[in-house]
């Protein structure tokens, strides 16, 4: 059977009525159609104006125009892979992640999916294949509508808020039972091979691993979960926020992304065949430690990422890389040599997964094509060491904008277009005005 042929047999066999149809945006959220499935033809697809591609978070677009004026569709055409249930619908319904393609059958350039499939074929010429594994953190918070007033822990079931920081407890996880039973077989509905559930540092703070595996499932995977766990969350009356830094005086959430690359047999290039480190291997953090400060918007994409990147908060400064030191920016965990991998741990978990996943491959790929060596391995802390990253956003956009190799494998046309999407997001932040601004400017100055 083809692709479209498969689509359908899975729709009967699911007895399903209802398609959601969606492609992942530029900030990471499900854009799409919902179509009958009698009107649903997966040989076909569907159109959705080329756009979309280029909108702001708040739903605005940059001054200048990055499509054509004219303001065209383009076609939607399902990935059969993707075929996966809505657990949370009333009625059987699908959804189908789609790839968005130009009428001449070419990629459409602005889609983050086709990016980071882009970056991959360039690790298949070569005859390797990327192997990653992110791990993600978010908080469970109460529910507030009005944007003005601070977020707050969640009421558990033992109708209290938690006391305090709460790291690696099991009780503290179980105050929420209710969110994770429905969590875990939603997300077994839809194939998502979630790995291990922490409560992080913050309160009601918590983690969740994938299994590695394939960097395209692996995305499409963080993309759907994350659609998963605000709806579980808003079903027991509180919110799940993916924000990188939601809360004044709490920690961070980050999704640091596992890395390692195999060859045609599988194996693991980053060890040579007596398990010590292999060149590969520290030439890929060489580049990473080159290339990551240009690609920062990728990692920190909003003015409130980059909050979260402070010291001595779990959250890197720098790109200091080191065994097991959870300070630096790039971490190597201890393993065995089949299992040598690089933790990136600059990106939040605010971040678009297929972007922030191509930008870390891309950044190793040079690398390793450039044989750039790293800086010696740190055994002290990454915190003492001076920032070496943009602290801002508008600083990253003209890092990034700067970056002929970025833009090379990215795209011009990509590199431009988000680059114009952030700045559009930092000028409408830029005018707003804070409650800080009100309380100690007003009256003071």
């Amino acid at each position: 059977m083809n692709d479209a042929q498969t689509i359908q047999q899975w729709l009967d066999d699911h007895h399903i009525t209802e398609v959601e149809c969606l492609i992942p945006d530029m900030t990471g959220l499900a854009r799409g159609k919902i179509v009958p499935r009698h009107k649903y033809n997966p040989a076909e697809g569907l159109r959705l104006p080329e756009a979309v591609l280029s909108m702001t978070v708040t739903g605005d677009y940059p001054e200048q125009d990055f499509t054509s004026v004219a303001d065209p569709d383009m076609r939607l055409i399902p990935d059969a892979s993707t075929v996966r249930p809505v657990p949370w619908a009333k009625e059987p319904t699908a959804q189908i992640i789609h790839d968005c393609v130009n009428f001449d059958g070419s990629d459409a350039d602005l889609a983050p999916r086709n990016v980071l499939k882009r970056i991959l074929k360039l690790y298949e010429q070569e005859g390797l294949s990327a192997i990653v594994a992110p791990e993600m953190e978010f908080y469970l918070v109460q529910v507030e509508p009005d944007e003005d007033i601070p977020l707050k822990p969640p009421v558990g079931r033992t109708r209290r808020t938690e006391a305090g920081m709460q790291s690696f407890s099991i009780d503290a996880v179980n105050e929420y039972d209710d969110i994770f039973d429905v969590m875990y077989d939603w997300c077994e509905a839809q194939g998502l091979a979630l790995d291990t559930l922490i409560h992080e540092m913050g309160t009601a703070q918590m983690e969740i691993n994938l299994d590695h595996g394939e960097p395209l499932a692996l995305a499409d995977q963080v993309f759907l979960f994350k659609r998963t766990v605000r709806e579980v969350a808003i079903r027991n009356n509180m919110y799940a926020t993916f924000m990188a830094k939601p809360m004044q005086g709490q920690p961070g959430s980050a999704m640091h992304i596992h890395q390692s690359v195999v060859d045609a047999d599988g194996r693991n290039i980053f060890s040579q065949a007596d398990g010590s480190p292999s060149d590969a291997f520290l030439h890929f953090i060489g580049g990473l430690q080159t290339y990551l400060p240009a690609a920062m918007p990728f990692f920190a994409p909003y003015v409130n990422s980059y909050r979260r990147l402070s010291r001595f908060t779990s959250a890197p400064i720098n790109l200091s890389w080191g065994f097991d030191n959870r300070t630096c920016g790039l971490r190597v965990p201890h393993s065995g040599p089949e299992a040598r991998r690089v933790e990136n741990r600059l990106a939040g978990v605010d971040v678009n997964p297929y972007l922030a996943i191509a930008a870390s491959l891309a950044c190793g790929y040079l690398g390793m094509q450039q044989r750039i060596q790293p800086g010696a391995p740190l055994t002290g802390s990454a915190y003492e060491q001076p920032h070496q990253l943009p602290r801002h956003l508008d600083d990253a956009i003209d890092t990034l904008l700067k970056c002929q190799p970025l833009a090379e494998l990215f795209g011009e046309h990509f590199i431009r277009t988000y680059s114009a999407i952030k700045e559009a997001e930092y000028r409408e932040y830029f005018d707003v005005i804070s409650p800080w601004e009100r309380r100690f400017l007003l009256l003071h100055v």
